[in-house]
């Protein structure tokens, strides 16, 4: 094969691999290690997007490579509907303990989400015998037919691919700093008061176009992804549960990026100590290798035929090995407390920011739990992309997100204090500059 220069790799892909991809930039990534990434040409780069929220743990941590090595050497390849297997049944042990509710004790393992999010559907309309799902406007659940419908959160994802899955109804998500409501209730209204009109809307939804006999279930991320890192106000889920339960719809958490120590708690329901029916998990549960899961009462999976579920590669046994590690790495390397410690640091400066006058001019909103944490510009002037791009400049990789200007912070859950000082101090420069009026020369590729 030719020896191909970062230039000439990156003109290859770009002839050669699906233009359908969207990509931060058309560098080349050649290695991986903890909190930072090393390009083709020896540039290295700060990860606060880790892979979009997949590399947990950093890039190649030492217990999981170790685990996924060892085997490699066994066994790859159990296929799951011809018998059991040993890394399958050691994950579902691990993962027992730290589901958010004892009734969540029965596992199916995918691929990817968006086949853990179909995974979902295909229980709860076979479980309830009932046909429609609710989702919420901004949500993210995937890029697949079932999933593309489900997904509101950019219409890019669904653009000219109609007809897609029928019997999905959308209510809004309680995001309390674009609601229309409290930007005119003079202050009444806000993030810590919530007039709470989306399970309004959803009462209506339920009364007007979706009867609760009609209605399957109800898909939420308990913190509100690609939409644009929303947490919740404090009482909404709580209340969400009720009505699932008065009108007999199953509750569906879709934690595939909040989950797994993300928002500082192992699963983002255990903030508002909610009872999912079903949930979904994946990104961070083997840390890289591509492993989903879905999690329910057995009663609800034992209504299922066998031979209804499968797949040839679910639950690959060197990801679930990963997956092992994962979970073990979370209780040894006391994740949630590094989660919890450097989100109070990252926290503070994208605070600080906003309250500054001069940067705050840039700032419209600042939120989120644990490392999962977004930066919400003033609309209409791009800042989002021009602090992401002068972040790039200073050697660090940060996303975009949302339909309105916002920047999500995603960096590893066992980042050290130093390399969080850093990309604090990076992200405050950028931030300076862009509100200085400074053009970025390195702008993202789309």
């Amino acid at each position: 094969a030719l020896i191909m220069t970062a230039t000439t790799l990156a003109q290859f892909g770009t002839k050669h691999i699906a233009k359908g991809i969207g990509r931060l930039t058309t560098q080349v990534m050649e290695s991986g290690s903890g909190s930072y990434i090393t390009m083709v040409g020896g540039r290295k780069m700060l990860d606060f997007t880790t892979g979009i929220g997949v590399a947990n743990l950093g890039h190649c941590h030492p217990a999981v490579t170790k685990a996924a090595q060892s085997q490699v050497g066994k066994l790859v390849h159990g296929q799951v509907n011809i018998a059991f297997q040993k890394p399958y049944l050691d994950l579902v042990e691990s993962l027992i303990p730290l589901m958010p509710h004892k009734s969540l004790d029965t596992f199916f393992f995918w691929n990817s989400g968006a086949e853990a999010v179909e995974a979902a559907v295909k229980l709860a309309r076979h479980a309830t015998k009932k046909q429609n799902i609710i989702v919420m406007q901004g949500s993210y659940h995937g890029r697949t037919f079932g999933t593309m419908a489900m997904t509101r959160s950019k219409t890019i994802y669904s653009d000219g691919f109609a007809p897609l899955m029928p019997g999905v109804f959308s209510v809004p998500f309680p995001y309390c700093a674009q609601c229309s409501i409290a930007n005119h209730s003079d202050g009444k209204y806000n993030f810590q008061n919530c007039c709470m009109d989306p399970l309004l809307q959803l009462e209506l939804l339920l009364k007007r176009e979706s009867a609760p006999s009609d209605t399957a279930a109800i898909f939420i991320e308990p913190v509100l992804g690609e939409g644009g890192y929303v947490p919740p106000p404090a009482h909404y889920l709580a209340r969400l549960r009720e009505i699932c339960d008065k009108n007999n719809i199953l509750l569906v958490a879709d934690e595939v990026q909040c989950g797994f120590g993300r928002t500082g708690k192992m699963f983002a329901v255990e903030h508002w100590d909610v009872r999912p029916d079903i949930m979904i998990m994946a990104k961070g549960i083997a840390n890289g290798f591509p492993l989903s899961a879905i999690v329910s009462r057995k009663e609800l999976m034992d209504t299922q035929k066998p031979g209804t579920m499968g797949g040839t590669y679910a639950g690959n046994a060197v990801s679930c090995a990963a997956g092992v590690a994962v979970a073990k790495a979370f209780q040894d390397e006391k994740i949630l407390e590094n989660v919890n410690a450097r989100g109070a640091e990252l926290k503070a400066t994208l605070d600080a920011a906003k309250a500054d006058l001069g940067t705050g001019a840039v700032i419209y909103d600042v939120r989120g739990l644990g490392l999962m944490l977004a930066l919400e510009c003033m609309p209409g002037h791009g800042y989002a992309s021009k602090i992401q791009a002068k972040c790039m400049e200073k050697d660090m990789l940060v996303l975009t997100t949302s339909i309105y200007d916002t920047i999500r912070f995603i960096p590893p859950l066992n980042i050290t204090k130093e390399d969080m000082a850093k990309g604090c101090q990076i992200i405050k420069e950028a931030i300076d500059e862009v509100a200085a009026g400074e053009k970025p020369a390195e702008t993202r590729m789309r």
